[in-house]
């Protein structure tokens, strides 16, 4: 439904807060806002696409009664910020604002059409910066919230075939840079977070513009969307500053800092295969409108997809159970080793 029809209900405000997700109805930000409402959150998700809104909306009110899909183009600020006023009148203050939404053009830059390339710099880094002065208008009055920007390795490693998604990620980054810092030194506890990250197995494949021919595929290895939803929960909790998702991510960024032109070569090479399959390509893309249907969480690789990462256990495992695992393995190996020399 839009803003102007959503209608009104008991308010939230006296449980969690209200999450808002734009692109939250597939890949990572579908998982995020199950993730949430499973959390007791009241969750907005703002997207295009009727059909999965709908979808995403009665799946989303089995988790709880108040959450809500509305239809909008985060490139739209005045939409933006008629929805955010419905949803602090109607359902309750907004607590943590997450940017997910994205879209893509696989094929090499000179390939890609000027009209092509803008759209994506609007959607997944002007949608962003919209988005995030939203969150900012509303929350300032409180004094406090969460801002989670939904990034990626690529916004510290820009790779072949995806230069205007890099360009807009690597955009992004610089962004929540700068506007930490304005924060900072206006003693704000509002706080933005950047949560990049790795291959995702979700349904952008099978819906980016094409231009390459051979059906897209993530560049392995591939995590399930659930992995960095945790990481996005974990962003909301603690405001950090940034968080790299999985040790893929980690070493892709470690990677460019050392050797950026061993990693220029080395993509050449291999980003090109790297990026493609042999399954069939799928047909029509989502760049401009969207496409009908909804297409949930994951993509077309679940049967090689990861649901999980030892990286992002031990983020969301207590210090002190750390401490202690350590500890214990660390007594194990002392008392074997010392059987063996005695």
């Amino acid at each position: 439904m839009s803003a102007e029809e959503i209608v009104a209900e008991p308010s939230a405000a006296d449980g969690p807060g209200t999450v808002v997700i734009t692109g939250g109805t597939s890949g990572v930000g579908r998982a995020t806002a199950r993730a949430f409402a499973e959390a007791g959150h009241p969750v907005v998700v703002l997207a295009r696409g009727q059909d999965a809104l709908d979808a995403t909306e009665a799946e989303l009110r089995e988790r709880h009664p108040a959450c809500r899909a509305m239809s909008l183009d985060v490139t739209d600020r005045d939409a933006l910020d008629r929805a955010a006023d419905v949803i602090e009148a109607e359902i309750g203050p907004i607590e943590v604002w997450v940017n997910s939404a994205m879209v893509t053009v696989l094929g090499e830059f000179e390939k890609v059409s000027p009209e092509d390339f803008d759209r994506v710099m609007d959607v997944v880094f002007t949608g962003t910066v919209n988005g995030t002065r939203t969150a900012l208008r509303v929350m300032r009055p409180r004094g406090t919230g969460r801002i989670v920007q939904v990034g990626s390795a690529l916004a510290y490693r820009g790779i072949p075939l995806q230069a205007a998604y890099c360009a807009a990620k690597h955009a992004v980054q610089g962004f929540s840079d700068s506007l930490r810092s304005e924060l900072l030194h206006q003693d704000s506890k509002i706080t933005v977070s950047e949560v990049n990250l790795p291959a995702v197995n979700t349904p952008q494949f099978d819906m980016c513009r094409n231009l390459v021919g051979e059906a897209p595929q993530p560049v392995p290895p591939i995590f399930q969307p659930e992995v960095p939803a945790r990481a996005v929960l974990h962003a909301a909790r603690t405001g950090d500053r940034s968080l790299l998702v999985t040790s893929t991510t980690t070493r892709t960024v470690m990677g460019d800092r050392l050797v950026p032109g061993a990693l220029d070569h080395l993509l050449a090479s291999t980003g090109y295969d790297g990026q493609v399959s042999d399954r069939p390509a799928p047909k029509g893309d989502n760049l401009w409108k969207p496409l009908p249907g909804d297409h949930g969480c994951h993509g077309s690789f679940d049967d090689r997809a990861r649901t999980s990462s030892l990286q992002e256990t031990l983020r969301a495992t207590p210090l002190d159970t750390v401490v202690r695992t350590v500890a214990g393995l660390g007594r194990r190996v002392g008392g074997q080793v010392l059987r063996l020399v005695v």
